[in-house]
Protein backbone atom coordinates (compact mmCIF):
# COMPACT_ATOMS: atom_id res chain seq x y z
CA UNK A 1 0.00 0.00 0.00
CA UNK A 2 1.82 3.36 -1.03
CA UNK A 3 1.35 6.69 0.83
CA UNK A 4 0.44 8.19 -2.13
CA UNK A 5 -2.69 6.77 -2.14
CA UNK A 6 -3.70 8.75 0.46
CA UNK A 7 -3.33 11.94 -0.40
CA UNK A 8 -5.54 14.86 -1.70
CA UNK A 9 -5.89 18.54 -2.66
CA UNK A 10 -5.90 21.16 0.03
CA UNK A 11 -5.86 24.81 -1.00
CA UNK A 12 -3.89 26.46 1.86
CA UNK A 13 -6.85 29.24 2.76
CA UNK A 14 -8.74 26.00 4.14
CA UNK A 15 -6.26 25.35 6.79
CA UNK A 16 -8.06 27.12 9.65
CA UNK A 17 -5.21 29.40 11.21
CA UNK A 18 -7.25 30.38 14.52
CA UNK A 19 -10.19 29.06 16.45
CA UNK A 20 -14.15 29.40 15.78
CA UNK A 21 -16.00 31.50 18.37
CA UNK A 22 -17.70 29.46 19.56
CA UNK A 23 -16.45 25.83 19.52
CA UNK A 24 -19.57 24.10 19.41
CA UNK A 25 -20.39 25.83 16.19
CA UNK A 26 -17.81 24.59 13.88
CA UNK A 27 -19.41 22.07 10.92
CA UNK A 28 -19.97 18.78 11.15
CA UNK A 29 -20.05 16.11 8.36
CA UNK A 30 -21.37 12.72 9.47
CA UNK A 31 -20.47 9.67 7.59
CA UNK A 32 -22.71 6.65 7.05
CA UNK A 33 -20.92 4.25 6.61
CA UNK A 34 -23.70 1.40 6.08
CA UNK A 35 -25.47 3.80 3.66
CA UNK A 36 -22.84 5.45 2.41
CA UNK A 37 -24.09 8.64 2.88
CA UNK A 38 -22.95 12.32 4.21
CA UNK A 39 -24.72 14.91 5.96
CA UNK A 40 -23.76 18.28 6.60
CA UNK A 41 -24.17 19.47 10.24
CA UNK A 42 -23.10 22.16 12.96
CA UNK A 43 -21.73 20.32 15.85
CA UNK A 44 -23.57 20.52 18.44
CA UNK A 45 -25.69 18.44 16.35
CA UNK A 46 -23.80 15.45 17.08
CA UNK A 47 -26.11 15.26 20.28
CA UNK A 48 -28.61 13.56 17.86
CA UNK A 49 -26.08 10.99 16.20
CA UNK A 50 -25.77 9.62 19.88
CA UNK A 51 -28.37 7.23 21.72
CA UNK A 52 -28.73 5.89 25.42
CA UNK A 53 -26.06 3.62 26.54
CA UNK A 54 -23.55 4.61 24.27
CA UNK A 55 -20.36 5.21 24.91
CA UNK A 56 -18.10 8.00 24.42
CA UNK A 57 -14.34 8.21 25.19
CA UNK A 58 -12.40 10.89 25.22
CA UNK A 59 -8.87 11.27 26.16
CA UNK A 60 -8.67 14.09 29.33
CA UNK A 61 -4.84 15.21 28.79
CA UNK A 62 -4.05 18.58 28.91
CA UNK A 63 -1.23 20.42 26.96
CA UNK A 64 1.76 22.40 28.42
CA UNK A 65 2.68 25.76 27.38
CA UNK A 66 5.90 23.65 26.40
CA UNK A 67 7.21 26.25 23.92
CA UNK A 68 10.14 27.92 25.69
CA UNK A 69 12.34 31.02 24.75
CA UNK A 70 15.86 31.56 26.54
CA UNK A 71 19.40 33.06 26.55
CA UNK A 72 23.11 31.32 26.62
CA UNK A 73 24.95 32.54 29.02
CA UNK A 74 26.93 34.11 25.92
CA UNK A 75 23.49 36.17 25.14
CA UNK A 76 22.78 33.83 22.11
CA UNK A 77 18.86 33.49 21.68
CA UNK A 78 17.64 30.08 21.80
CA UNK A 79 13.91 27.99 21.57
CA UNK A 80 13.37 25.00 23.33
CA UNK A 81 10.26 22.50 23.14
CA UNK A 82 9.57 19.97 26.12
CA UNK A 83 8.34 16.61 23.98
CA UNK A 84 8.77 14.09 27.42
CA UNK A 85 9.46 13.94 31.29
CA UNK A 86 12.02 10.91 31.03
CA UNK A 87 11.93 11.44 35.29
CA UNK A 88 11.93 14.24 37.83
CA UNK A 89 13.27 17.32 36.23
CA UNK A 90 14.86 16.05 33.01
CA UNK A 91 12.89 16.39 29.72
CA UNK A 92 13.87 15.22 25.95
CA UNK A 93 13.21 18.57 24.66
CA UNK A 94 13.41 19.69 20.59
CA UNK A 95 16.39 22.39 21.02
CA UNK A 96 16.94 25.44 18.65
CA UNK A 97 19.62 25.69 16.97
CA UNK A 98 20.90 22.62 17.46
CA UNK A 99 24.54 23.33 16.40
CA UNK A 100 24.83 25.92 19.33
CA UNK A 101 23.69 23.69 22.14
CA UNK A 102 25.84 20.93 22.99
CA UNK A 103 26.34 18.54 26.07
CA UNK A 104 27.25 21.24 29.49
CA UNK A 105 25.34 24.04 27.31
CA UNK A 106 24.00 26.15 30.32
CA UNK A 107 20.56 28.33 29.55
CA UNK A 108 18.69 30.75 31.42
CA UNK A 109 14.78 31.59 30.88
CA UNK A 110 12.06 34.12 32.23
CA UNK A 111 15.03 36.30 33.74
CA UNK A 112 16.15 33.84 35.72
CA UNK A 113 12.97 31.61 37.24
CA UNK A 114 14.12 28.55 35.15
CA UNK A 115 17.57 27.18 33.80
CA UNK A 116 19.01 24.31 32.37
CA UNK A 117 21.84 22.61 31.29
CA UNK A 118 22.11 20.08 28.49
CA UNK A 119 22.83 16.53 29.55
CA UNK A 120 23.11 14.16 26.34
CA UNK A 121 22.00 13.91 22.68
CA UNK A 122 19.43 11.51 21.58
CA UNK A 123 18.87 9.74 19.13
CA UNK A 124 16.99 11.71 16.48
CA UNK A 125 18.97 15.20 17.94
CA UNK A 126 16.45 15.86 20.47
CA UNK A 127 18.46 16.66 23.99
CA UNK A 128 17.86 15.68 27.55
CA UNK A 129 17.76 18.73 29.24
CA UNK A 130 17.65 19.18 33.15
CA UNK A 131 15.83 22.01 34.57
CA UNK A 132 16.76 23.95 37.90
CA UNK A 133 13.94 25.93 39.28
CA UNK A 134 12.60 27.27 42.44
CA UNK A 135 8.65 26.23 43.26
CA UNK A 136 6.40 24.16 40.67
CA UNK A 137 8.02 23.42 37.74
CA UNK A 138 4.30 23.46 35.37
CA UNK A 139 3.14 27.35 37.42
CA UNK A 140 6.65 28.52 36.01
CA UNK A 141 5.88 26.80 32.64
CA UNK A 142 2.57 28.50 32.42
CA UNK A 143 4.03 31.71 33.12
CA UNK A 144 6.77 32.10 30.62
CA UNK A 145 5.59 28.99 28.27
CA UNK A 146 3.73 29.11 24.86
CA UNK A 147 1.56 26.44 23.93
CA UNK A 148 3.24 24.37 21.09
CA UNK A 149 1.43 25.14 17.87
CA UNK A 150 1.23 22.78 15.05
CA UNK A 151 3.72 24.04 12.45
CA UNK A 152 1.04 24.56 10.06
CA UNK A 153 -0.27 27.37 12.11
CA UNK A 154 0.80 30.59 11.46
CA UNK A 155 -1.63 32.66 13.66
CA UNK A 156 -0.69 33.52 17.51
CA UNK A 157 -3.38 32.02 19.86
CA UNK A 158 -4.97 34.93 22.37
CA UNK A 159 -6.39 32.84 24.53
CA UNK A 160 -4.20 29.54 25.80
CA UNK A 161 -7.44 27.93 26.58
CA UNK A 162 -8.49 27.53 23.04
CA UNK A 163 -6.07 24.71 22.52
CA UNK A 164 -7.44 22.74 25.63
CA UNK A 165 -10.42 20.54 25.83
CA UNK A 166 -12.84 21.87 28.47
CA UNK A 167 -12.32 18.64 30.10
CA UNK A 168 -8.68 18.48 30.08
CA UNK A 169 -6.99 17.41 33.30
CA UNK A 170 -3.89 15.51 33.07
CA UNK A 171 -0.66 17.59 32.13
CA UNK A 172 1.91 15.93 29.69
CA UNK A 173 0.61 16.49 26.10
CA UNK A 174 2.50 18.86 23.48
CA UNK A 175 -0.25 18.50 21.43
CA UNK A 176 -3.98 19.11 21.83
CA UNK A 177 -6.80 15.72 21.14
CA UNK A 178 -7.91 18.78 18.65
CA UNK A 179 -11.43 16.43 18.06
CA UNK A 180 -12.41 17.41 21.61
CA UNK A 181 -12.11 21.40 21.22
CA UNK A 182 -15.34 21.58 19.48
CA UNK A 183 -17.35 20.22 23.02
CA UNK A 184 -18.73 22.41 25.69
CA UNK A 185 -19.71 22.22 29.11
CA UNK A 186 -23.04 22.83 27.73
CA UNK A 187 -23.58 20.33 25.36
CA UNK A 188 -21.53 17.21 27.50
CA UNK A 189 -24.27 17.92 29.65
CA UNK A 190 -26.87 17.50 27.32
CA UNK A 191 -25.52 14.65 26.40
CA UNK A 192 -25.13 12.73 29.90
CA UNK A 193 -28.59 14.08 30.19
CA UNK A 194 -29.69 11.79 27.54
CA UNK A 195 -27.79 8.80 28.66
CA UNK A 196 -24.88 8.88 27.03
CA UNK A 197 -21.93 7.46 29.63
CA UNK A 198 -18.67 9.19 28.92
CA UNK A 199 -14.92 7.41 29.80
CA UNK A 200 -11.96 9.06 29.98
CA UNK A 201 -8.73 7.86 29.05
CA UNK A 202 -5.11 10.04 29.38
CA UNK A 203 -2.66 9.62 26.28
CA UNK A 204 -0.11 12.40 26.02
CA UNK A 205 0.09 13.39 22.84
CA UNK A 206 3.74 13.90 21.39
CA UNK A 207 5.22 16.44 18.37
CA UNK A 208 5.19 12.73 17.09
CA UNK A 209 1.93 13.17 15.76
CA UNK A 210 2.93 15.34 13.22
CA UNK A 211 5.64 13.66 11.83
CA UNK A 212 5.29 12.58 8.13
CA UNK A 213 5.26 9.36 6.48
CA UNK A 214 8.63 9.19 4.79
CA UNK A 215 9.14 6.13 3.52
CA UNK A 216 6.97 4.82 0.24
CA UNK A 217 5.29 1.49 1.17
CA UNK A 218 2.95 2.15 4.50
CA UNK A 219 3.41 -0.81 6.08
CA UNK A 220 7.31 0.25 6.60
CA UNK A 221 6.11 3.58 8.50
CA UNK A 222 7.95 3.21 12.70
CA UNK A 223 5.06 4.90 14.28
CA UNK A 224 5.80 7.14 17.34
CA UNK A 225 5.31 5.77 20.59
CA UNK A 226 2.81 7.52 23.36
CA UNK A 227 2.39 7.08 27.16
CA UNK A 228 -1.38 5.93 27.40
CA UNK A 229 -3.47 5.18 31.20
CA UNK A 230 -7.34 3.85 31.50
CA UNK A 231 -8.65 3.72 35.29
CA UNK A 232 -10.90 1.06 35.82
CA UNK A 233 -14.33 2.68 36.25
CA UNK A 234 -14.23 4.17 33.19
CA UNK A 235 -12.95 0.87 31.68
CA UNK A 236 -16.24 -0.61 32.95
CA UNK A 237 -18.08 2.03 31.49
CA UNK A 238 -16.74 0.87 27.76
CA UNK A 239 -17.07 -2.72 28.94
CA UNK A 240 -20.90 -1.84 30.49
CA UNK A 241 -21.63 -0.48 26.19
CA UNK A 242 -20.26 -3.67 24.79
CA UNK A 243 -22.46 -5.99 27.38
CA UNK A 244 -25.19 -3.96 26.25
CA UNK A 245 -24.49 -4.21 22.40
CA UNK A 246 -24.40 -0.49 22.43
CA UNK A 247 -21.68 1.39 20.24
CA UNK A 248 -18.17 2.41 21.92
CA UNK A 249 -17.61 6.10 20.33
CA UNK A 250 -13.91 7.73 20.42
CA UNK A 251 -13.62 11.61 20.45
CA UNK A 252 -10.36 11.67 18.47
CA UNK A 253 -7.97 9.31 17.00
CA UNK A 254 -5.87 9.48 20.52
CA UNK A 255 -9.01 8.36 21.85
CA UNK A 256 -8.95 5.34 19.18
CA UNK A 257 -5.74 4.41 19.25
CA UNK A 258 -6.25 3.73 23.58
CA UNK A 259 -9.10 1.39 22.93
CA UNK A 260 -7.56 -0.69 20.32
CA UNK A 261 -4.55 -1.03 22.14
CA UNK A 262 -5.96 -2.82 24.86
CA UNK A 263 -8.82 -4.45 23.68
CA UNK A 264 -9.49 -7.89 23.57
CA UNK A 265 -10.44 -10.23 20.87
CA UNK A 266 -14.09 -9.03 22.30
CA UNK A 267 -13.42 -5.47 22.36
CA UNK A 268 -13.10 -5.52 26.36
CA UNK A 269 -11.05 -3.30 28.00
CA UNK A 270 -9.60 -3.19 31.47
CA UNK A 271 -7.10 -0.83 33.70
CA UNK A 272 -3.71 -0.08 32.45
CA UNK A 273 -1.15 1.69 31.66
CA UNK A 274 1.55 1.96 29.17
CA UNK A 275 3.02 2.94 25.62
CA UNK A 276 1.22 2.52 22.60
CA UNK A 277 2.91 2.34 19.33
CA UNK A 278 -0.28 0.89 17.55
CA UNK A 279 -0.33 1.66 13.84
CA UNK A 280 -3.95 1.59 12.16
CA UNK A 281 -4.43 1.64 8.24
CA UNK A 282 -6.36 0.05 6.06
CA UNK A 283 -7.27 -3.40 6.37
CA UNK A 284 -6.66 -3.42 10.47
CA UNK A 285 -9.83 -4.69 11.85
CA UNK A 286 -11.55 -2.89 14.67
CA UNK A 287 -11.80 -4.50 17.84
CA UNK A 288 -13.55 -1.95 20.41
CA UNK A 289 -14.40 1.49 18.25
CA UNK A 290 -17.68 1.69 16.67
CA UNK A 291 -17.59 5.32 15.47
CA UNK A 292 -15.61 7.83 15.78
CA UNK A 293 -15.31 11.92 15.77
CA UNK A 294 -12.20 13.42 14.70
CA UNK A 295 -11.28 16.65 12.45
CA UNK A 296 -9.84 16.64 8.81
CA UNK A 297 -6.24 15.27 8.92
CA UNK A 298 -3.18 15.72 6.45
CA UNK A 299 -2.92 14.45 3.03
CA UNK A 300 -0.86 11.30 3.57
CA UNK A 301 -0.45 11.27 6.94
CA UNK A 302 -0.72 8.11 9.93
CA UNK A 303 -4.36 9.73 11.14
CA UNK A 304 -5.68 10.05 7.49
CA UNK A 305 -4.80 6.17 7.36
CA UNK A 306 -6.71 5.23 10.64
CA UNK A 307 -9.59 7.11 9.69
CA UNK A 308 -9.52 5.23 6.24
CA UNK A 309 -9.25 2.01 8.08
CA UNK A 310 -12.51 2.59 9.76
CA UNK A 311 -14.46 4.26 6.72
CA UNK A 312 -12.62 2.86 3.95
CA UNK A 313 -10.28 4.95 1.31
CA UNK A 314 -12.00 5.90 -1.33
CA UNK A 315 -15.00 7.04 1.46
CA UNK A 316 -12.72 8.98 2.82
CA UNK A 317 -10.91 10.98 -0.03
CA UNK A 318 -14.56 10.73 -1.83
CA UNK A 319 -15.82 13.36 1.96
CA UNK A 320 -12.50 15.07 1.99
CA UNK A 321 -12.88 16.28 -1.49
CA UNK A 322 -16.41 16.81 -0.98
CA UNK A 323 -14.97 19.35 2.07
CA UNK A 324 -12.74 20.74 0.53
CA UNK A 325 -15.61 22.08 -2.52
CA UNK A 326 -17.89 22.89 0.75
CA UNK A 327 -14.89 24.83 2.12
CA UNK A 328 -14.66 23.28 5.63
CA UNK A 329 -11.61 24.39 7.89
CA UNK A 330 -9.12 21.96 8.38
CA UNK A 331 -6.73 20.30 10.97
CA UNK A 332 -6.40 21.32 14.65
CA UNK A 333 -8.98 24.37 14.64
CA UNK A 334 -11.06 23.26 12.05
CA UNK A 335 -14.33 21.53 11.47
CA UNK A 336 -15.19 17.94 12.66
CA UNK A 337 -16.21 14.20 11.06
CA UNK A 338 -18.18 12.18 12.76
CA UNK A 339 -17.69 8.76 10.68
CA UNK A 340 -20.63 6.71 12.13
Amino acid sequence: MKVSEFNYDLPEELIAQVPIEKRDESRLMVLNRKDQTIEHKTFKDIIDYLEPGDCLVRNNTKVIPARIYGKKETGAKVEFLLLNNIEGDIWESIVRPGNKLHVGAKVIFGDGILKAEILDTMPGGTRKVKFEYDGIFNEILDKIGLMPLPPYIHEELKEKDRYQTVYAKYDGSAAAPTAGLHFTPELLKKIEEKGIDIANVTLHVGIGTFRPVKEENVEEHDMHSEHFYIKEDDAEKINKAKRNKKRVIAVGTTSCRVLETIADENGMVKETEGDTKIFIYPGYKFKCLDGLITNFHLPQSTLLMLVSALAGKDFILKAYNIAVKEKYRFFSFGDAMFIN
